[in-house]
């Protein structure tokens, strides 16, 4: 699924940080792509483009990072934002999801007035490695009774396994790095 626009070379606008949060970690940091309007505008452009002909009846971004490119493919598209947020961040009536993480637990909530029954949701995230946070925003978006119709990251990491966790649908990715 990763890679299927082939048009502009997203690799070259990824930086690259090794041994960063801790040693023997690699970064994909995504904020050269928004410092590179031409890059950023591809990723949209090309998230647009995979989704345009589905029915596709809201977006829903996972924070923080998430934000930045599911903003402007909702506002595009006409489609109203849905934010997956961390505990503490949304006032009013929300739902939760916890989760496990590779270093601890987290928890996830949206707004339960966001999520209309039936709705079919794109859900977007910047990257995926292990696909837990992904995984329980999906599942939490699934409780509330959308529909998930798509879920697109700009970067996967399949070596990290996140693919078990996705089979329908399947994540879609505008590039993948292997691992190597």
């Amino acid at each position: 699924m990763a890679n299927i626009v082939q048009s502009f070379d997203l690799d070259s606008a990824i930086r690259k940080v090794p041994d960063f949060p801790k040693p023997g970690i690699l970064f994909y940091d995504i904020t050269s792509i928004l410092t590179n309007p031409p890059a950023f505008r591809h990723c949209v452009d090309a998230i647009i483009a995979r989704y345009r002909a589905e029915k596709i009846e809201a977006v829903a971004a996972v924070e923080a990072r998430g934000f930045l490119f599911a903003a402007p493919v909702a506002e595009k598209m006409g489609l109203p934002l849905v934010l997956v947020r961390k505990k503490g961040k949304l006032p009013g009536p929300t739902l939760s999801r916890r989760f496990t993480l590779e270093y601890g637990e987290d928890e996830i909530h949206v707004h339960r007035s966001d999520v209309a029954p039936g709705r079919r949701i794109l859900l977007i995230d910047d990257l995926v490695a292990t696909g837990g946070t992904l995984r329980a925003a999906g599942d939490l978006l699934e409780e509330a009774g959308a529909v998930l119709a798509g879920v697109c990251c700009v970067i996967g990491l399949p070596f990290l396994g996140f693919e078990s966790l996705f089979t329908d649908p399947p994540v879609f990715r505008l590039i993948d790095y292997l691992g190597e």
